[in-house]
């Protein structure tokens, strides 16, 4: 908004407008409002607070989490199951439906919850003018922020968060920080009698913003827009995330190969059965349970669960809310981190980098008296509290360098003069004085006696240290006898200070972590490319001024031209939010699953455009509510937890996937090849249910699995076309040890009566067996030579090995038509188990050799 954009109430346009002209449409005053007038408002305007980003209720969240793809494919097999009378595989399906959104649900709301806690660390007070009554003189007092409304009259003083947006009446000094709206680091000088530059109300002086802060000075504004009517506002209406992320394409992918498969079984069943045993529509239910069996009937209970377990583990031990629970695989599957540099990377606040003297040596006394400067213009020139750069200079100075000097008289900073002033008494010199002025380099060295060669070398010299990313103070001195004027004139310059951003205190240690983890750092912000490059290089970031990119030069390139340039450049300088936006999505349609750091209001687009977006604690509240993930606590390693988070999220979904879909298509091709050689069924359909009712039980035990932790250091990624290849490959291997299966079971049941039933046995055990292995094989990394200490999976397979060899000689056994197998049969199963386990591992090797290159 602008300072004519006052909330629901009179339409202010955004093109400048006289103070008179202000106060008319508001219909207010320099005096303010009444109390009356101030009620009647806020009855038609609304709190002064952001348009409410509702959580949504329990049963929201559950039914969303139906829309889910897989969920959806289990639907559909539930409602077929339904239609061929198959009872007990439509409750199983409808049960693990029921769990797998319950668990989504419940854990998105404690995401929602934990969030709205971090709405507390706003400030909840404003200084506002306010009469009793009309012909009253207005008094000051504090009140409530969303109690402000347009045409109110508040104080602005240092370290006052801007409450509304405002049009400033009287200003001394005023400075702001408005890194959230814009991504400048340096505080913008802003003042009642300033003149607009064109390049909008942002960049208005006369203009202050809800979302920024005051640096510096003090001010008298008036409300001009509250609530709803806000520029914080209008960033805070959410479209939605314009593009798929990547677990969605992973899910889609997937999706469509199962629906694919399963689309195809029964008809084959059907007709194989029908063409070849004459068999008709009595084949349904088995064509129906094939097709069950193909499903990875757990894969929604499984991945609600390890993405609720690794969400549950962040908040608890590294302070990370996951409010969007597919996030963490997004997290896990991130190579690329864009970052807004202020506010995340670095603080708002400077520190001293060097003192130098006019030929570019260290000189701490430069430091001493610019410190003692800024001591004396806090004491003397009632100024609150300091600005950020008299902070700096006071924190790398003992007291007593402070104290050296006895102060006089002070002239505070003025933006206009871009100098701060102080006169001090001259040590051991009765009635003299030191004048001691610091401020910007032209301005000072216009002040120094100098010839044009010195000014001209000196300004050389302050514009190397800028261009190394360096604020750039002058300092210089006059001696005055007692009782003159501080005119600023006839100075002698003493030198020059150099000051840098101060660096978050995990920042360094978090981008090293996430390099370990080859997830690659782009640095996208709105400062100079120096002061970028300046802090990359200070966080251990390896970049050269070529590794730099400005907006302009983003602006002359092609889609295609910018997804090349993306991949190969660290930093994108003097970029709005649009630039941060493009370049997100430049890199995303170069492959790269892409994640945004941010905590501004500018950040929002390229936040929303990410795969995944981050904001920190410190984030605003509008950024942190469209956060995918938030840091609660001022950590960002606390980022690198979450990509291993993720990473061992997704790698328990993958490892299910590929142990489930391969050992369910062997599954299938036996099936389907059985159903041609045998005259009858080669399992019966409640034989199949059970059977995959106790692998869907040990499957499970993949939620809680320890992976290598080697699958920390890459990105776990859902990619559909390396699972179909895999499944297909290490499915025919399955198929291969069935098919063995079977002339083990002709060798040991040639003079056994009951021929249906123990075949139906035998490969009852096979089955459970072979998937034993295969959940241990595919899981522990014997191809590398590892060996790790039983866990969860092994626990699972060991007990669905101990199944399938006890439940046919058992009663239960007997209730679905198994019965108790020759001994000869288990002898020869063995052999097949032993070489079916080694081309496992040989297969498994030559699959690592080939992907990972080891």
């Amino acid at each position: 908004m602008s300072e004519t954009s006052a909330a629901p109430g009179p339409a202010v346009p955004d093109e400048p407008l006289s103070l008179l002209q202000v106060f008319r449409r508001l219909e207010s005053g320099p005096r303010g409002l009444s109390e009356e007038q101030a009620e009647q408002r806020l009855a038609s305007h609304g709190a002064n607070v952001l348009p409410a980003g509702r959580s949504p209720s329990w049963p929201r969240l559950f039914a969303r989490s139906l829309r889910d793809p897989f969920t959806a494919v289990l639907l559909c097999l539930g409602l077929v199951s339904a239609v061929v009378l198959s009872w007990g595989t439509t409750a199983v399906i409808l049960l693990l439906v029921v769990v797998s959104c319950v668990l989504r649900a419940s854990g998105e709301q404690r995401a929602d919850r934990s969030t709205a806690g971090l709405r507390e660390l706003v400030a909840n007070t404003a200084c506002v003018l306010r009469r009793a009554h009309d012909d009253e003189t207005p008094a000051a007092r504090e009140i409530p922020v969303e109690d402000l409304v347009p045409g109110d009259v508040v104080r602005l003083g240092p370290g006052d968060l801007v409450p509304a947006d405002v049009r400033l009446l009287r200003s001394t000094g005023l400075t702001v920080h408005q890194a959230a709206l814009t991504g400048e680091s340096a505080p913008v000088a802003k003042s009642a009698d300033g003149d607009p530059d064109g390049t909008g109300p942002l960049h208005d002086p006369r203009l202050c913003f809800q979302g920024s802060s005051v640096a510096t000075g003090s001010a008298v504004a008036v409300v001009t827009g509250t609530g709803g009517g806000t520029r914080l506002s209008a960033a805070h209406r959410p479209a939605g995330k314009p593009l798929t992320t990547s677990f969605d394409r992973s899910v889609q992918g997937i999706s469509w190969i199962l629906i694919r498969f399963m689309l195809l079984t029964p008809p084959l069943v059907l007709m194989a059965n029908a063409g070849l045993r004459g068999r008709g529509l009595e084949t349904l239910p088995f064509a129906v349970a094939v097709a069950v069996g193909l499903t990875p009937e757990m894969l929604p209970v499984l991945v609600t669960t390890c993405l609720a377990r690794g969400a549950a583990l962040l908040a608890r031990t590294h302070g990370v809310i996951v409010r969007r629970l597919p996030a963490l695989h997004d997290t896990g599957a991130m190579d690329v981190l864009c970052v807004d540099k202020t506010g995340t990377l670095t603080q708002d606040r400077p520190v001293v980098h060097r003192a130098l003297d006019a030929d570019g040596d260290d000189d701490p006394e430069v430091l001493r008296l610019a410190a003692a400067a800024a001591w004396w213009s806090l004491q003397l020139a009632d100024v609150p509290t300091p600005d950020a750069l008299d902070e700096a200079l006071q924190a790398v100075v003992d007291e007593e360098a402070l104290l050296a000097h006895d102060g006089d008289t002070a002239l505070p900073f003025d933006p206009v003069r871009r100098l701060a002033t102080v006169v001090v008494r001259t040590p051991g010199r009765l009635g003299t004085r030191t004048l001691i002025t610091k401020g910007a380099v032209d301005a000072v060295l216009a002040r120094c006696l100098l010839t044009d060669d010195e000014r001209s070398a000196l300004r050389a010299l302050a514009d190397r240290q800028a261009a190394d990313g360096l604020r750039v103070l002058a300092v210089a001195t006059a001696e005055r006898p007692a009782g003159d004027r501080a005119v600023e004139r006839g100075l002698t310059f003493r030198g020059l200070l150099t000051l840098r951003d101060e660096l978050a205190p995990t920042a360094a240690e978090a981008l090293a972590q996430l390099a370990a983890r080859g997830v690659t750092v782009k640095v996208l912000t709105g400062d100079h490319p120096g002061t970028a490059l300046r802090a990359c290089r200070d966080l251990g970031l390896p970049v050269v001024a070529a590794d730099a990119v400005t907006a302009d030069g983003v602006d002359a390139l092609t889609d295609a031209e910018l997804t090349g340039l993306a991949r190969r450049t660290t930093v994108f300088a003097r970029c709005t939010p649009e630039h941060k936006t493009r370049i997100t999505r430049a890199l995303q349609a170069g492959g790269h699953t892409v994640g945004f750091l941010g905590d501004g209001v500018n950040d929002l687009p390229a936040l929303r455009a990410a795969d995944v977006g981050i904001a920190p604690r410190e984030a605003a509240e509008v950024t942190r509510e469209s956060a995918d993930l938030v840091l609660a606590e001022k950590d960002l390693t606390a980022i690198g937890h979450a990509v291993a988070a993720g990473r061992h999220a997704g790698g328990n979904i993958v490892t299910y996937l590929r142990v489930t879909l391969s050992s369910n298509l062997g599954n299938v091709i036996a099936m389907l090849s059985a159903g041609l050689l045998l005259p009858f069924l080669p399992m019966l359909p409640a034989q199949v249910l059970v059977q995959n009712l106790c692998f869907d039980a040990a499957q499970l035990a993949f939620s809680y699995d320890r992976p290598d932790p080697s699958a920390a250091h890459r990105p776990s990624v859902l990619d559909p076309r390396e699972l179909l290849r895999f499944i297909v490959g290490f499915g025919a291997l399955n198929a291969v040890a069935d098919l063995a299966t079977f002339g083990v079971l002709a060798l040991a049941l040639r003079e056994a009566g009951n021929e249906e039933a123990l075949f139906h046995s035998g490969w009852f055990t096979e089955n459970l067996l072979t998937q034993a292995v295969v959940m241990v094989l595919l899981r522990t990394g014997l191809s590398r030579g590892v060996l790790r200490r039983p866990g969860p999976v092994t626990w699972a397979a060991l007990a669905l090995a101990g199944i399938g060899l006890l439940l046919p000689a058992s009663p239960l056994g007997a209730a679905v038509g198994l019965s108790a197998l020759p001994g000869l049969y288990y002898a020869l199963l063995a052999g097949v188990l032993a070489l079916y386990a080694v081309g496992l591992v040989a297969a498994r090797t030559r699959y690592e050799r080939l992907r990972y290159g080891s």
